[in-house]
């Protein structure tokens, strides 16, 4: 009986480390998930659309004549966007993003249950210093968020000629037959 409940608390010391965190990186990526779908159907308002212009300085790049599909993330000033479609416009890439408000959700209901998980709430005397607490708060993995890329490096196939140390290819027999005497020195 004191084994299970040694495993028991054990595990659920290793949830309130680990399994919050993990359900919250869970229900986010669902609903990226979801929003990425939604794009790739078109079913998104065509007004909420951002458009973000960011300068090319690329020699010799045509303009494009249509937007075209694009996948990816941006944050800025705390705000998540995902982008829809991308054009090359008159020297500049033009980028239609939409919000994603669910995430931003997602992310604030998550900052603020660590908060009173981890007790960091503000003193209302005003004594400690704001800094200290957000720094205490921040985490090793909410600072760090791993990129998922499509791409693959295709493997290097090495031949067994190549590295085969049994047949020497530019090697020097030890001494050499000379047709002549060699001239003397004067």
């Amino acid at each position: 009986m004191k084994k299970i409940a040694a495993i028991l608390l054990t595990a659920l010391l290793f949830f309130n480390w680990y399994g919050y965190r993990l359900v919250s990186d869970i229900l986010q990526d669902r609903s990226d998930s979801k929003l990425e779908a939604r794009l790739d159907k078109n079913e998104y308002d065509e007004s909420q659309l951002v458009e973000l212009r960011v300068p090319m300085n690329l020699p010799y790049h045509n303009d494009w004549s249509e937007f075209e599909r694009f996948n990816g993330v941006i944050e800025i000033d705390g705000v998540h966007y995902n982008y829809v479609k991308r054009k090359v416009d008159k020297g500049e890439l033009v980028l239609l993003c939409l919000p994603n408000n669910e995430k931003q959700l997602l992310q604030s209901a998550r900052d603020n249950f660590f908060k009173l998980v981890n007790d960091l709430q503000q003193p209302s005397s005003g004594n400690k210093s704001e800094k200290g607490n957000t720094a205490a708060f921040k985490s090793l993995f909410a600072e760090y968020q791993q990129e998922k890329n499509n791409w693959t490096v295709a493997e290097v196939l090495f031949s067994t000629e190549l590295f085969s140390i049994s047949k020497p290819k530019c090697s020097l027999s030890g001494f050499a037959t000379s047709p002549e005497q060699p001239p003397e020195l004067s």
